[in-house]
C-alpha cells in the first residue's frame, strides 16, 4: 500500500447505531429519511460504488449486483457524537469519556468570566441554540454593542460568534485561543470561531469560520506517519479537529466543491508514500444542522459527481475509503449531531464488491490503513486489508 485516502461526508448517518437510544437519537436515519422525504435520491456513483448495499432503504439507491467498491458500516466505540471524537477514531484513537456538554446551564460563570477577563471582551448570549438562530436574536445587539456572542450546542463546543466589521477575524481568532486554553480543564471538545458578515435579518456565517480543538489523548494514525517520515496532508477542517497533530501539511477549503478539488489535486501531485484525509463539511454545517433535506440531497449529489475524478487518479497500491465521523439526520426536528452508524465504501486494490460488514468502531480504517503502510497498530481495531488486496 502507498497511500491512504480517507474521505469524511461530514454528518452522513446511515441508520440508528445500537445505542442511539442513550443519545436521544432512536430512529435517526440521516440518509435513509432524507431520500425519503426529497422522493429519492439521485446518486448514479455511489449506487455502483454499493451504497444501496450497506443500507438497503435510500429511495431512489437500491443495491446492485456487483458494486464497484467494497462496502460496509462503522460503528462509532467512542463516547459522544461529535465531530472530534468521530474524527479521532477514524484516526484509530477511540474515547471513553465523553467531552463535556454544558447545552440545559450554559457555561461556568467562572470559565466565561476567566475567558473575559483575559481577552478584554465580555460576551452576551451564553445558552444554547442554532447557529443561524441566534445571530437573528443576538446580532443586532452584537453590532450595537460590540460584545462577541457566546453560545454552544448538544455539542461539546464553546462557540464564539461576531460580525467582521465588528471584531476582526484575527481578534475573534485570538479570544478564541485564549477560550481554549481555559476550556481545556472543563473537558470541552472545541473552541469555534464563527465569523458572519450581512445585515439584521440577512447574516451569513463564513467560510473563516476556525476550530480550536483539544489535542487527541493518544497519538493517531497520523502521528505514527509523520513520525515514520510519510505524508500526511490534511484538507478542510482535518487540521482544526487534530489541533495540527499529525499533519506534515494541511489547507483550508471554502465548500465541499474546494475539498474535492483539493483532494483531486492533492492525489495528482502528492505521489509518495502516506495519508492524505480530507473532511467534507458542508452536508453537516450548511444541510444537517438547518434541517434542510433537499439541500442535504444535493450536497451528496455534488460529491457523487466526483467520485469518477477521484477513483481515476488512484493507482494499483491506493486505497480510498469513504465515510462519515457522525449522523445529522435533517428531517427529525433537531439541529444536533445524531448517532448512527456511518458508510464505509472503499476504492482500489481488489476489493470490488467485497462485503465489510457491519464493523465494531470507525478505527478499523485506522487499522487497515496502518498494516498496509505497516505503522504501529491502533490500541483497537482490526485491519480488513487481506479482504480488499
Amino acid at each position: 500500500m502507498r497511500r491512504g485516502i480517507i474521505l469524511v461526508m461530514d454528518s452522513c448517518g446511515a441508520g440508528e447505531a445500537p445505542d442511539a437510544a442513550d443519545y436521544g437519537d432512536e430512529g435517526s436515519d440521516t440518509l435513509g429519511h432524507t431520500a425519503a422525504v426529497v422522493g429519492g435520491l439521485d446518486l448514479p456513483n455511489l449506487e455502483k460504488a454499493g451504497l444501496g448495499n450497506l443500507h438497503g432503504s435510500i429511495q431512489g439507491v437500491p443495491p446492485v449486483a456487483r458494486p464497484s467498491m467494497a462496502y460496509g458500516k462503522l460503528t462509532e466505540a467512542s463516547a459522544g457524537k461529535d465531530s472530534t471524537t468521530g474524527h479521532w477514531e477514524i484516526a484509530g484513537v477511540v474515547t471513553t469519556d465523553a467531552q463535556a456538554t454544558f447545552t440545559d446551564t450554559g457555561f461556568p460563570p467562572e470559565l466565561v468570566q476567566a475567558v473575559e477577563e483575559e481577552s478584554g471582551h465580555r460576551f452576551i448570549g451564553n445558552y444554547a441554540a442554532s447557529g443561524t438562530v441566534i445571530l437573528d436574536e443576538l446580532g443586532p445587539e452584537h453590532i450595537a454593542t460590540g460584545r462577541p456572542i457566546l453560545y454552544t450546542s448538544a455539542d461539546s463546543v464553546f462557540q464564539i460568534a461576531a460580525h467582521k466589521s465588528v471584531i476582526p477575524l484575527e481578534e475573534l481568532y485570538r479570544i478564541s485561543r485564549i477560550a481554549r486554553k481555559h476550556a481545556n480543564r472543563y473537558q470541552i471538545g472545541r473552541v469555534i470561531a464563527r465569523p458572519f458578515e450581512g445585515e439584521p435579518g440577512n447574516f451569513k456565517r463564513t467560510y473563516e469560520r476556525h476550530d480550536f480543538a483539544m489535542e487527541p489523548h493518544a497519538p493517531t494514525l497520523l502521528d505514527h506517519a509523520k513520525e515514520a517520515g510519510l505524508s500526511v496532508h490534511g484538507i478542510g477542517k482535518i487540521e482544526d479537529l487534530f489541533a495540527g497533530c499529525g499533519l506534515t501539511s494541511a489547507v483550508h477549503t471554502e465548500g465541499d466543491e474546494d475539498g474535492l478539488r483539493h483532494t483531486i489535486e492533492a492525489l495528482k501531485t502528492r505521489d509518495g508514500p502516506g495519508v492524505i484525509f480530507t473532511n467534507l463539511v458542508d452536508l453537516d454545517m450548511i444541510y444537517g444542522h438547518r434541517e434542510n433535506p433537499s439541500g442535504y440531497a444535493q450536497g451528496l449529489a455534488l460529491i457523487d459527481s466526483y467520485i469518477p475524478a477521484l477513483a481515476i487518479e488512484l493507482t494499483a497500491d491506493d486505497l480510498l475509503f469513504i465515510t462519515a465521523d457522525h449522523g445529522n439526520d435533517p428531517t427529525d426536528g433537531s439541529t444536533d449531531h445524531t448517532r448512527e452508524y456511518v458508510p464505509l465504501l472503499v476504492a482500489g486494490m481488489n476489493g470490488a464488491g467485497v462485503d465489510l460488514g457491519i464493523r465494531d468502531q470507525y478505527c478499523d480504517i485506522a487499522a487497515t490503513i496502518a498494516e498496509g503502510l505497516k505503522l504501529p497498530m491502533p490500541a483497537r481495531g482490526k485491519s480488513f486489508l487481506a479482504e480488499v488486496s
